[in-house]
């Protein structure tokens, strides 16, 4: 029986979509999705001033996301003030959702709707558990990493726990939004205090230094532009790798309830996470 043009068009095109769809859930192309295909719990990035940064944050339903930005100035600190500083704040100007721009001042952490959280830029997914060749492939760091996710009911727990306590001051190194994401998602924290935070993005932009890259036997190698260039590429994604927190040594797993407000570790909690640390290790 002959199939007509049309049904053979339709059902190309029907494999087309889907062969896209599995493609984009794989990272070969790229981590943009449609609202539609979001859920709660998902961390959910968007790109900033013509793609140099994103901006990264846990979806917890219902159109909101939950982030994490600089926190808001405060003014003397006499004892009103201070006392005002644990009140939470809403100076929202988005007509759709009233308590969009929650936050608590003091705090950089944000719940915002979608539309004001995208800021008019397009939708990513981050990507968890993917193989190492497929992390490697990408040539910006900040999209995916190796560690597994938890459960949506414990990434939107963090997140809501975090919104209402803090996590402590905004570094773009140390930490960032995406370092906050990341924690959400798999409640590890880095032990040893290096200055390097979880997140890809700020690993590409601190690279590999360059005392590593002239370093023998490296300058062997690099006898012409094209040996330069090669070693470079290597060692920026070596780097990105080795600091990737799914790989890490230096990371365990930290109950949210057990991070202070400002991430100060008292003795006692520093006492359980170092015990935490020993029992991964």
């Amino acid at each position: 029986m002959l199939t007509s043009w049309g049904a053979q068009t339709s059902s190309a095109t029907g494999r087309g979509r889907k062969g896209k769809r599995e493609r984009r859930r794989m990272g070969l192309l790229s981590n943009r999705v449609e609202r539609s295909e979001i859920k709660a719990g998902d961390h959910i990035y968007t790109w900033r001033a013509f793609y140099t940064y994103s901006h990264h944050g846990i979806y917890v339903g219902g159109h909101k996301v939950v982030h994490f930005t600089r926190k808001k100035e405060t003014s003397s600190s006499t004892d009103s003030s201070s006392i005002s500083t644990s009140k939470p704040e809403l100076l929202s100007t988005c007509p759709t959702f009233p308590d969009c721009g929650f936050q608590h001042r003091n705090s950089g952490v944000i719940l915002s709707c979608l539309d004001c959280f995208l800021d008019k830029g397009s939708l990513y997914s981050f990507e968890y558990g993917v193989p190492p060749s497929v992390f490697l492939s990408r040539v910006r760091g900040g999209t995916c990493t190796t560690a597994n996710s938890d459960p949506p009911e414990t990434v939107i727990h963090r997140a809501m726990y975090l919104l209402q306590n803090g996590f402590g001051n905004y570094d773009l190194f140390e930490n960032n939004c995406e370092d906050f994401t990341l924690y959400c998602k798999t409640g590890l924290l880095p032990i040893d205090d290096q200055g390097v935070g979880r997140s890809g993005q700020a690993s590409s932009a601190i690279g590999i230094p360059l005392a590593a890259i002239l370093s023998s036997p490296f300058k062997l190698l690099m006898a012409g532009p094209v040996g330069m260039a090669t070693i470079t590429a290597g060692m920026y994604c070596a780097g990105r790798y080795v600091t990737d927190i799914g790989v890490r040594r230096d990371v365990a797993k930290i109950a949210v309830e057990d991070l202070s407000v400002n991430m100060g570790w008292t003795e006692d909690e520093q006492s359980s996470i170092s015990a935490a640390f020993e029992q991964k290790t």
